[in-house]
């Protein structure tokens, strides 16, 4: 299959982790969101991306596995659709949703959601919660919050301009599969988006997640979101979850 999406940056990454990309389509008639998650353990693995009320939660394929991880990090809500649409690595999504407003600007919305939020408590990588918020057609936001040197969240917020065939992609690690996983680091990854649907965005970015060798298979959901308007009725969307695949 040919991939739609150009994101070399992404094919790079031997473990990105969770990944945002904010964008929108060659056509200018729709915004694109896309969440992918990759995972080393079981219980990582053993997830799945369902819609359900406006919502694409990432749930439990087999509740047994789950439970060897931690649920309250590994099962949430990745988009959320209300006044705008937020994204994000973990249940951040609904303080994001909960702030949007139209009087404020993207990153204004993630900076009073996340005031609250921290990095994961995972030990010892302390992954990064990465979010993001598209409130109209014209620009977006993301945001990373990591542990720094001393233990104090270290908060970065980056707002773009919405161009037709651009994505901007954040990641939570730099891409190395290390021992511990480094966090993401620098402004987020400018990506091309040629794919003129949500399924082959979605295509796109979980082929761009295979790996050289297939022991190293990481990738567990892509979840691909276009929006003409920022609307719940107006949006379509296209999941790819590996055990589905399989």
């Amino acid at each position: 299959m040919m991939i739609n999406v150009h994101l070399q940056d992404l094919e790079s990454m031997t473990y990105p982790g969770r990944v945002i990309i904010l964008g929108k389509d060659p056509s200018d008639q729709h915004v694109v969101v896309v969440y992918a998650i990759t995972g080393r353990s079981p219980s990582s693995q053993a997830r799945k991306i369902e819609f359900e009320q406006n919502c694409a939660w990432v749930k439990p394929t087999d509740e047994e596995i789950l439970k060897k991880g931690d649920p309250d990090l590994l099962i949430y809500p990745a988009i959320c659709i209300g006044t705008g649409i937020a994204v994000s690595n973990g249940k951040q999504t609904l303080d994001v949703k909960a702030h949007m407003q139209r009087s404020l600007t993207p990153v204004q919305v993630l900076e009073a959601s996340l005031q609250d939020w921290e990095y994961e408590p995972d030990a010892p990588n302390y992954t990064p919660r990465i979010s993001g918020c598209l409130l109209d057609m014209d620009r977006g936001a993301l945001s990373i919050l990591k542990r720094a040197e001393d233990g104090r969240t270290y908060r970065q917020y980056f707002e773009f301009p919405l161009i037709p065939g651009d994505g901007h992609m954040i990641a939570t690690y730099s891409g190395d599969n290390s021992a511990p996983l480094p966090s993401f680091v620098g402004e987020p990854r400018l990506v091309q988006l040629t794919g003129r649907t949500p399924q082959e965005v979605a295509a796109g970015v979980y082929n761009a997640l295979a790996p050289e060798e297939p022991e190293q298979d990481f990738r567990v959901s892509t979840v691909c979101l276009f929006a003409g308007e920022l609307e719940p009725e107006a949006t379509k969307s296209a999941v790819i979850n590996r055990q589905e695949k399989e």
